[in-house]
């Protein structure tokens, strides 16, 4: 049923896909982001409640979406999660366009995660077309800066979190194929700078402190935190230091990014953070930052929800797996706190933040079909 009218409305929904990413929203315009935002209200008019949320003047807007559908309610609701911005700049449509070639659709924002939230709203049309009694309320949460760290809409999502029996999160699935993500990493960063002493390199060396040769050797200590069995990675990014050659350097810094599989790893690793010793005693470490957005691990609840998914995909005839990765989402949050979680539903594809950026038109069908018998069946 599902997956027949997916197919039957195919092109409808890539008219819609398209009309999304002709409107540029870059996490940092939020004049942009609105006009997103804004967009998507037109778009379930008549047919929903919606709410906008401010986020302030460095964000754009954040949308709440209760979907009028069929059926007596229980407590409860089932809340989609996705964000309205994306990585690119304003503009980048003149050298990226929209485009439909070699069965996929390109352009920013394509597959992260426009066409996922395109997805939701056809299944949502799907479930009201067939009269679909539904037994609890659903509820898409839009977010305006995923993509910068989720700042300010991390409370609003932890809140509809706490009142949802499952949490459907629209990214992209993992690879070509577009398993189902049941498990993600924590994210976060550290910034370490050292300050040391100034001095002439040449007339009066030995007075100075080198804080660049200091953080050389914290660097490599950093980088021994790593634990691949753990799943833990600990990547010093980017170093910045000193002013000239001639000149002994005073200052350098260095930002480090951290993924953890465990929650219970974050306390051990912000220890060791914190007890970074000069080697060089005319130093000063400085550390600050933490954990960004906790791990999804894979909860007894989150494996029951895939098996629910893997089950109706399968009455549809439609072969899906499970995946755990490295990248973190909203999604974090939601199975954080205990909520059963299921994510990567949205979009199948490739070239995510990258000038490839593309999404397989011939699964736009199975995966809006999968969201309506997810709904339908939670």
């Amino acid at each position: 049923m599902y997956l027949q009218w997916a197919k039957n409305n195919e092109r409808r929904i890539i008219a819609r896909i398209r009309e999304m990413v002709q409107i540029e929203s870059p996490s940092d315009d939020p004049r942009a982001v609105n006009t997103f935002v804004d967009y998507i209200a037109t778009q379930v008019a008549g047919w929903a409640k919606v709410k906008v949320i401010k986020a302030g003047p460095a964000y754009g807007n954040h949308l709440l979406i209760e979907f009028a559908l069929p059926g007596k309610k229980k407590p409860g609701q089932i809340t989609a999660l996705g964000h309205s911005d994306t990585v690119w700049p304003l503009g980048t449509l003149k050298t990226m366009p929209f485009r439909e070639a070699d069965g996929r659709l390109w352009g920013p924002g394509v597959l992260d995660m426009k066409a996922g939230l395109a997805f939701f709203l056809a299944a949502m049309e799907a479930i009201r077309e067939h009269d679909v009694p539904i037994s609890r309320k659903v509820v898409l949460q839009i977010n305006s800066e995923e993509e910068v760290g989720s700042h300010s809409s991390r409370s609003l999502t932890e809140q509809t979190a706490r009142n949802s029996t499952a949490v459907l999160v629209l990214e992209p699935g993992t690879g070509l194929i577009g398993k189902l993500k049941t498990a993600r990493k924590g994210v976060g960063g550290y910034l370490v700078k050292v300050t040391g002493r100034a001095s002439h390199a040449g007339v009066d060396f030995e007075a100075g402190a080198n804080a660049i040769v200091e953080l050389s050797r914290q660097v490599e200590k950093i980088a021994s935190f790593t634990n691949l069995k753990r799943g833990l990675t600990v990547n010093p990014g980017v170093i910045s230091g000193g002013t000239r050659s001639n000149v002994v350097p005073a200052e350098a810094s260095v930002e480090v990014d951290i993924r953890i599989a465990r929650l219970r790893d974050e306390v051990g690793l912000a220890k060791k953070f914190q007890a970074l010793k000069p080697f060089d005693k005319r130093c000063r470490i400085e550390v600050t930052g933490g954990l960004n957005r906790p791990p999804m691990e894979r909860s007894s609840g989150i494996a029951a929800l895939y098996k629910l998914a893997h089950r109706l995909a399968g009455d549809m005839g439609i072969s899906i797996e499970e995946s755990m990765t490295g990248g973190g989402s909203d999604g974090n949050f939601t199975a954080a706190l205990g909520v059963p979680t299921l994510d990567g539903l949205g979009a199948v594809g490739e070239g995510a933040h990258a000038v490839n950026e593309s999404l397989l038109v011939n699964r736009i069908a199975d995966r809006t079909a999968l969201l309506a018998a997810l709904v339908a069946g939670i």
